[in-house]
């Protein structure tokens, strides 16, 4: 092989290479800092969110992060109440997806699962037929479901009796940058109740809709009438 045609080849590989490279970055830095998309291992979202959804997390819903990090560049807003965020817990910096109770400066407390927020109780009601069409609410949870209501943004929330789960706890005043997080599967979630609060810069972003959803204990079947639906 001649040393020009040598030359030749070893440019157009290193060029490839090089331009792959590049790609993969770009790609990466999207994936890192504007939107991605969250598989759901557990169940600690139910009814809303179930095992084999993938949810589609906006990142740039409330600022702008230095790729691959927690720095924030630029903030425009914050997560509020009711909204469902994926964020890095503060015990072992697991990614996590949790329903925001309460934001900086809010007084929260719970009582026989019932939550008050700055001395106002939730509103609750059983759901109806169109609550069990809209959720994916098991037939054997039916009784256990309930709707809440916060902050004008209705949602199902899964209660089921279990003396070892948080359902009362005193109140607590959140401080600055720090959020109180649950999942709607009060009895079944690792959350705020228990490492506590979340700082700001832990927020990854705002999860918006169930991009796809696979059933994991029927061969993975998809679940059409879930995709692309918005989460409440």
């Amino acid at each position: 092989m001649s040393t020009k045609l040598s030359k030749s080849i070893s440019a157009f590989f290193h060029g490839w290479i090089f331009s792959l490279l590049v790609a993969v970055l770009i790609a990466t830095s999207i994936k890192s800092a504007i939107a991605d998309w969250n598989t759901v291992p557990t169940g600690s979202m139910k009814p809303t969110i179930v095992e084999g959804d993938r949810i589609f997390v906006n990142k740039l819903a409330y600022d702008l992060k230095v790729p691959y990090t927690t720095i924030h560049i630029a903030e425009w807003d914050n997560p509020r109440q009711g909204e469902i965020v994926v964020f890095y817990s503060p015990e072992d910096g697991k990614r996590l997806v949790k329903r925001v109770i309460g934001v900086p400066g809010d007084t929260i407390y719970m009582q026989d699962s019932q939550l008050f927020i700055n001395g106002i109780a939730l509103t609750y009601r059983y759901p109806d037929e169109k609550d069990f069409k809209k959720y994916l609410i098991e037939s054997k949870y039916r009784e256990d479901t309930i709707i809440e209501n916060l902050d004008d943004i209705s949602h199902p929330v899964l209660i089921l009796p279990h003396p070892q789960v948080l359902s009362s706890f005193l109140p607590v005043t959140l401080p600055e940058g720090k959020y109180f997080m649950m999942g709607d599967n009060r009895y079944n979630s690792a959350d705020s109740r228990y490492f506590g609060f979340v700082d700001r810069k832990l927020i990854v972003g705002r999860a918006t809709a169930i991009v796809i959803s696979l059933d994991i204990n029927n061969m993975y079947k998809p679940r059409f009438d879930r995709f692309f639906t918005s989460l409440p």
